[in-house]
């Protein structure tokens, strides 16, 4: 069978006040027409389909819409639910996708078996899909009470239940003659993350080790990380990576989509198909006099200005980078806090004396900015 394996599409995301839904729309496109080349028996969303808990209107359409799409290409589709995604939402979506041929799982539910999803290609391959949306801690706890797989502990770890959930959704996955997969939202340890993750489900505490997946899998797809990456276990397991760089930590990131091929007497042969459509996100540093130089037309900007600062400075940077989505000073060029000679004590001080002595501790001697912090500390104390 042939499998393609998305995740982290984000839709909705805004990066520094900058709506991307038309580079959201071309990703999908191309993530589509991937899926029209390559007549895939199965499509996994991995989670992180939107950006958000709460949607617009215009996000939930485009997803509806790429689902839909995905699915009269002949394929099946499963999406699970993502740490970004609102589980309870999405899963309001099934009578919807179960009249459409598309499988959605946003939260764990009770009856365990509704996370197990069998199928058969068009050419008599047999595949199981253990299908686990995100879960966080709390509710991972509920979840191995509800399977009733052991008293939870109050000194178990994440892992320890993640691990028990897998064992009770993979449990089927002795039967020989068929194709064995999981999909599932979380972060595995020793995966490299890809600088867009949000940090809370990205730390230690919410890692699982691959170990967690049963040696009988032939291939795990996972979602949650943006860096499309092979990770090492007993078992075929990889993240697919986000098919757009949704901010400035993923710029080295090479957004695509992940194709396997596998039966059930053979190993997972895996490539990465690039999707090109989004714009790159770029990262320069300069003096003015440099970045007036800088040719990066379709390219969505980070700045770091090496100039000392100024009133005005940030709309001379803009107006020669009109696509300079975050501007700032050069790290290099900021003394570390306290490394004046001056060190500001509260006590007895006004605020403006502080801010001068804030601006005198960075070297930065623009009686416009001074000026400026006056006018604004006048207005907010009247």
């Amino acid at each position: 069978m042939k499998i393609l394996h998305t995740s982290d599409w984000h839709v909705g995301k805004v990066l520094k006040g900058q709506s991307r839904a038309e580079e959201q729309k071309a990703v999908l496109a191309g993530v589509i027409e991937v899926a029209r080349r390559e007549a895939p028996d199965l499509v996994i969303i991995a989670g992180d389909l939107y950006d958000t808990a709460a949607p617009t209107p215009e996000a939930t359409r485009l997803v509806t819409r790429a689902l839909t799409a995905l699915r009269r290409t002949g394929a099946d589709v499963v999406a699970i639910g993502g740490n970004h995604d609102n589980g309870a939402a999405l899963d309001a979506l099934r009578p919807w996708a179960d009249a459409a041929g598309i499988t959605l799982r946003g939260n764990v539910r009770e009856d365990p078996d509704e996370h197990i999803i069998d199928g058969t290609t068009g050419g008599g391959e047999r595949w199981q899909l253990a299908a686990l949306p995100f879960l966080s801690q709390r509710y991972a706890v509920r979840a191995v009470e509800m399977y009733e797989l052991t008293a939870a502990e109050a000194n178990q770890t994440y892992a320890d239940h993640l691990g028990r959930i897998v064992t009770r959704l993979t449990e089927g996955f002795t039967e020989p003659n068929r194709v064995h997969l999981v999909t599932a939202h979380l972060t595995v340890v020793g995966a490299a993350t890809g600088g867009g993750e949000r940090d809370a489900h990205t730390v230690l505490g919410y890692a699982v080790p691959a170990t967690v997946f049963p040696g009988s899998a032939h291939y795990v797809a996972l979602g949650h990380l943006h860096r499309a990456q092979r990770v090492d276990g007993g078992c075929p397991i990889r993240y697919s990576g986000s098919p757009l760089a949704v901010d400035f930590g993923e710029q080295e990131n090479i957004p695509s989509v992940t194709v396997v091929e596998v039966t059930a007497t053979t190993a997972a042969q895996v490539r990465e198909v690039p999707i090109p459509a989004a714009a790159t996100l770029r990262t320069v540093r300069g003096t003015l006099a440099q970045l007036a130089e800088v040719e990066v037309p379709d390219a969505w900007l980070r700045v770091f200005v090496r100039e000392q600062p100024r009133a005005g400075l940030r709309e001379e940077v803009q107006e020669l980078l009109p696509r300079a989505l975050e501007i700032r000073i050069d790290p290099e060029l900021v003394p570390a806090p306290g490394g004046g000679a001056r060190v500001a004590q509260r006590a007895g001080r006004s605020p403006r004396e502080l801010f001068g002595d804030y601006l005198d501790d960075r070297g930065h001697a623009d009686d416009d900015v001074r000026g400026l912090f006056d006018e604004l500390f006048e207005e907010v104390e009247h």
